[in-house]
């Protein structure tokens, strides 16, 4: 799998370009702030329909210069060549309303193009997934489970709608009561028939995520690691919080018995529910769960240090890199997936280098954004590509000139 052509239209930085890649190691070069990140973060989002950087689509859309018109919209289009043959992929981001999508030219729904396109990116951010809040560490187990079977996406879209819905009338009723007005909670039954089945779904996929990643997370972080602390991955399950729910692999019957964990996820709903109409929030669900990380049973947020930190998130990319790979897409096919490794390389020790290096080895298409070509190791063996950001036309891509400062297949020296 790799882009062989990307066109952006008002995307961040971009006015309108058009890049042609091909296979193998790219390097895009420049100084920061030139828009070498919006690039990558495009071929991300075709994989996703999410941002390793920002939550809302809106922030994705080019900022006009003051008197210029604002564009309603940002465009990302690419030629893909998966499985012997070659998709075109259109997603146009339009502010305040639904995506728009074509395959071949086609009109499509934007869901139709989930799964063509697998990508695993390492950014610096991804300190957070070990450092951060568990938002992050769901976002992160809930874009691989979108990558491998992308019905998720939909039901994960199904379930975050339903739980506002939900959400907003547990509010309404607890403005009711306290206005000493009778409550009806035939809403709130309607509303459960929908949100417990929904939770149960998105449970058992994140925990075949968990299943996919556990072994080679825990390989990459051998690899990886100067020291020899064990890492280890579980899940934290809000269900688990009440008393009278027997916790036994509760969260487990999401998959082995998927009826009798709806039934006690509605038993433990009905634990909380004064909780919950005082507050006017969800308080049980996949949105209240995390993914634990250990280093011989010590929590890795608040114990590891700075190091031991950066090895276990590189880890836990290098894991789903490796993951993926196993995983067929839509027409039964394995791909490897395009590695993106955004401004990580003046993070990385030897150690660390050596192991990304040859995941590099395994990876059909890679793009690397470096702000110097000293930041690359010496033995890396790619094409580069110059980024750099006019005032007027906005990021431009260009391939340096024989013989400058830029070129030469070891960009590290």
């Amino acid at each position: 799998m790799y882009v062989s052509h990307l066109a952006l239209d008002d995307f961040r930085s971009y006015r309108q370009q058009v890049v042609e890649f091909r296979p193998g190691t790219t390097v895009l070069l420049g100084p920061n702030g030139q828009g070498k990140t919006n690039l990558v973060e495009a071929i991300a989002y075709l994989a996703s329909f999410s941002s390793h950087r920002v939550a809302a689509d809106t922030a994705l859309v080019r900022f006009a210069k003051p008197g210029e018109e604002q564009p309603a919209g940002a465009v990302v289009r690419a030629k893909v060549h998966l499985g012997g043959r070659d998709r075109v992929l259109e997603l146009e981001i339009i502010k305040g309303r639904a995506n728009r999508a074509k395959l071949n030219r086609a009109p499509v729904r934007p869901t139709e193009l989930l799964g063509i396109v697998k990508v695993v990116i390492f950014a610096p951010e991804d300190l957070d997934l070990v450092k951060g809040d568990p938002a992050g560490r769901r976002r992160f187990m809930d874009e691989i489970a979108g990558q491998m079977w992308p019905v998720f996406t939909a039901i994960k879209s199904d379930f975050d709608k339903v739980s506002r819905q939900r959400a907003a009338l547990l509010k309404q009723m607890g403005k009711d009561r306290r206005a000493g007005r009778s409550l009806d909670f035939t809403g709130l039954q309607i509303w459960n028939d929908q949100y417990v089945p929904l939770a149960r779904s998105i449970l058992a996929y994140r925990l075949k995520v968990l299943d996919s990643l556990y072994a080679p997370v825990r390989a990459a972080h051998e690899v990886v690691s100067e020291q020899a602390r064990e890492l280890d991955l579980s899940y934290s399950h809000s269900l688990e919080t009440i008393d009278e729910i027997d916790k036994q692999d509760l969260a487990r019957l999401s998959i082995t018995d998927p009826a009798l964990y709806e039934q006690e996820l509605l038993r433990g709903l009905d634990e909380v529910l004064d909780q919950e109409i005082a507050r006017g929030v969800n308080l049980l669900g996949p949105h209240r769960d995390d993914l634990l990380l250990t280093l011989d049973s010590m929590p890795v947020k608040g114990y590891a240090s700075h190091g031991e930190s950066w090895s276990v998130a590189l880890s836990l990319r290098l894991g789903s890199f490796d993951a993926l790979i196993g995983e067929p897409d839509l027409n039964g096919v394995s791909e490897t997936p395009i590695l993106i490794l955004d401004d990580v390389f003046s993070e990385l020790d030897g150690r660390r280098r050596e192991a990304v290096l040859r995941t590099i080895e395994k990876a059909e298409q890679v793009f690397i954004t470096a702000a110097v070509g000293t930041d690359l190791p010496a033995e890396l063996d790619a094409e580069v590509l110059d980024v750099r950001l006019d005032k007027v036309s906005g990021t431009e891509v260009s391939r340096p000139a024989l013989g400058s400062e830029s070129s030469g297949e070891s960009v590290g020296d």
